[in-house]
């Protein structure tokens, strides 16, 4: 009997050591943080490179990305949505939270800077400017949904500056979001489209045909900020700093964004 009670400890013992290792594995492979950071799909790759980077300095904190039009994270925000840091392509999205009390004080900075270009298939000749849109031979022209897309709400801005948006309405293939602006152009269902130059310098298939002129649109500038329902302000907080700091700078200015003025 004493025998069978102490083989009964010794198995409850072992059990209990497994256990504990097993929670402290599981401790050591699960981050202790995770923040989400909703930003606009024009910064896809380069913040994949700059959260490898923080990562490598914060093991214990996990980046995830949620990434789309400005304006449809705006609206998951407004509705709730479990947000930590926002970036968006444009202003108008950011200003609207802070009008809704929805920023954490004293967050907001200007991260970067843009620039907007006309884009062709790669090989397509016949367009070297924006007016050369009107041509009958330009059939379909490629742009974000305005009202959604930053990109898009730019592009009407330029077209309007060149006295040509009118005119060329009929011609648009509205994309929900940048990167399908590029898509639709690289696979050759648009003979043009407008784009930030970082997206047109991500991609072989296209080729610039004119940057648009500084005074055609709006500064492209991309706002970012702490969402105030975060759960995680600390690390919300941190991850904008490092954003900020010269590290990121660096890979911005490799992926051909412009350092703003926070």
């Amino acid at each position: 009997m004493h025998r069978f009670t102490r083989l009964f400890l010794i198995v409850l013992l072992i059990a209990s050591v497994s256990e504990i290792s097993l929670s402290n594995d599981q401790a050591l492979a699960e981050p202790a943080t995770e923040i989400t950071v909703s930003a606009a799909i024009s910064l896809k790759d380069v913040l994949d490179e700059i959260a490898q980077l923080y990562r490598a300095e914060n093991p214990d904190t996990k980046i995830q990305f949620n990434l789309g039009a400005s304006g449809s994270l705006q609206l998951q925000i407004e509705q709730g949505a479990p947000v930590d840091v926002f970036i968006s392509a444009a202003p108008k999205q950011m200003d609207a939270l802070e009008s809704e009390n929805l920023l954490v004080a004293g967050t907001r900075k200007n991260l970067l800077e843009n620039e907007l270009v006309l884009i062709v298939p790669k090989g397509k000749t016949g367009i070297t400017s924006f007016t050369d849109l009107t041509r009958p031979e330009v059939k379909l022209i490629a742009v974000g949904e305005p009202n959604a897309v930053p990109a898009g709400k730019y592009a009407q801005e330029i077209l309007s500056h060149f006295g040509i948006y009118d005119q060329l309405k009929r011609k648009f293939v509205e994309a929900q979001n940048v990167r399908q602006v590029l898509t639709i152009v690289e696979t050759g269902n648009a003979d043009a489209g407008i784009v930030y130059r970082t997206d047109a310098m991500t991609s072989d298939k296209v080729a610039v045909a004119s940057t648009a002129p500084e005074d055609s649109h709006s500064p492209v500038i991309y706002p970012v900020a702490v969402i105030r329902s975060s759960k995680n302000v600390a690390a919300a907080r941190d991850f904008v700093h490092f954003l900020l700091g010269p590290k990121s700078r660096a890979v911005f200015q490799k992926y051909g964004f412009i350092s703003a003025n926070p």
